[in-house]
């Protein structure tokens, strides 16, 4: 359910400023969006834990208040992170 290292390491380099920008609103949101998607591939299997959804949930929320942080204040970044996870079609 949690991601390995080196995909957050692919994820900060990708997104961040520099290797070790794990703080930055873009690499947050992209670590949370990766997270999202293998908890809801655990869901799929387990439609039974909830707690797992609870914690699913949590998670969307924290993306979604970063999400509108990043868009308030960088509105171009915020539209370029939106596209390159393909987080609406």
């Amino acid at each position: 359910m949690s991601i390995t290292n080196e995909k957050k390491k692919d994820l900060t380099a990708r997104f961040g400023k520099s290797e070790t920008d794990t703080g930055s609103s873009a690499v947050q949101i992209a670590v949370l969006t990766e997270r999202i998607r293998a908890l809801s591939d655990h869901l799929q299997s387990n439609e039974k834990d909830h707690a797992s959804r609870r914690g699913l949930l949590r998670l969307i929320g924290k993306r979604r208040r970063l999400q509108n942080y990043l868009h308030q204040r960088q509105p171009e970044k915020y539209a370029q992170l939106i596209k390159d996870l393909e987080l609406r079609r």
